[in-house]
């Protein structure tokens, strides 16, 4: 069987593969984990040459749609879950409409004394008395992310007896605390996963984790929770639009 392409001058032959290979993989067509067909497979199914569709799988390889092993082929990946981060949400919150299922498996819940960082971050004093809260959040079942928490400790009292398993902390605060949430501040970087997050993640020691450090503070601007997000580099993605600033060019 074999797949003609249109030969539209304006339409490179490999931007052409590229968007039918796509369509296939989110169709599920070529199913995640599966080997997708060798380069002279894929050239005589759609009647183009080696180069074009090497061009084509170097752009879907960069989409993260597919990845190759050395000796073995092309394997299609795994999907990545994203949040958008142009409003304050919780990831349950956030996912909840797309169909995700979110649960979280509590760690830990205790209160220890805050070291310079934390109190800094949440305006307290060093040594003074916080809570801090240890989820891995589950999407699907399966684990995506390493969520530390930490919060004064009025707030972590209030905490203590809530459902930390199916609700996100921010309608905790809001619903169940009466306040209400204003701004976070963001930082983002990469880690490789140490043992804590080889244990909590189930992923390999060195793998890249994602991790964003969020301060939130409520709508007069006071930090009420800080934390430490880690994810898995291989199933998440954090989606941002970006506007240019609009004035006089100089």
């Amino acid at each position: 069987m074999t797949d003609n392409l249109l030969s539209l001058g304006s339409v490179p032959l490999h931007t052409q593969l590229r968007d039918v290979l796509r369509t296939r993989i989110l169709d599920g067509q070529y199913p995640q984990d599966s080997q997708m067909p060798s380069e002279s497979e894929l050239g005589a199914m759609f009647k183009v040459s080696r180069i074009t569709v090497r061009q084509a799988l170097g752009d879907l390889q960069k989409e993260g749609l597919i990845f190759k092993i050395h000796g073995k082929g092309t394997f299609v990946a795994k999907p990545k879950t994203f949040q958008n981060v142009s409003t304050l949400q919780g990831l349950a919150e956030s996912l909840a409409g797309r169909g995700y299922e979110v649960i979280n498996r509590l760690r830990s819940f205790r209160f220890i004394a805050a070291d310079a960082r934390i109190a800094e971050r949440l305006q307290v004093a060093e040594g003074d008395t916080v809570a801090q809260i240890k989820r891995v959040r589950l999407i699907n079942r399966e684990p995506v992310s390493l969520e530390i928490t930490y919060l004064p400790k009025h707030l972590g009292e209030r905490l203590e007896k809530a459902d930390l398993v199916t609700r996100d902390i921010f309608l905790i605060l809001e619903n169940d605390c009466g306040l209400a949430l204003g701004h976070a501040d963001l930082a983002i970087d990469a880690v490789l996963a140490d043992d804590d997050l080889t244990q909590a993640l189930g992923v390999e020691a060195g793998s890249p984790i994602m991790r964003i450090e969020r301060l939130t503070h409520d709508a007069e601007g006071k930090p009420l929770d800080f934390e430490h997000l880690y994810y898995r580099g291989d199933a998440f993605q954090y989606r941002l639009r970006i506007d240019r600033q609009k004035g006089e060019r100089t």
